[in-house]
């Protein structure tokens, strides 16, 4: 079991940082480690599916030396994917800070447990 997990070092490694940003966005009430915990969680499927597109052996599909051969390149489609959800992530990211400022400025705290409490203490 251990040769097939060293065998896979990418994936194990993206699952385990998938666990780390799962258990942090879980169990923390901190707004900003929260993102922290989401981020972490879009790393770990970023370099998941990276490694699933890597194949190795072959070159990246840019058309070299008159190579026309599908089988000499790996499948662009996951690293297209990787860069749209970089693309999207970072944007995704921006918006939940400038939220958490307007949270912060307006409640002064980032524990998510007070900002419920004084959010229904507004209503009533």
């Amino acid at each position: 079991m251990l040769q097939k997990l060293l065998a896979n070092y990418n994936e194990t490694v993206a699952i385990i940082l998938f666990g780390i940003g799962f258990t942090t966005l879980l169990l923390h009430r901190n707004l900003i480690k929260k993102i922290i915990g989401l981020n972490i969680m879009d790393t770990a499927v970023y370099l998941f599916l990276a490694s699933m597109g890597y194949i190795d052996g072959r070159l990246a599909p840019i058309l070299t030396n008159g190579v026309t051969d599908a089988s000499a390149y790996i499948n662009p489609i996951p690293s297209g994917l990787v860069l749209t959800g970089i693309v999207v992530s970072v944007s995704v990211t921006a918006m939940m800070l400038s939220l958490t400022i307007r949270l912060y400025r307006r409640y002064r705290t980032l524990n998510l447990d007070e900002i419920y409490m004084y959010a229904l203490g507004e209503d009533k």
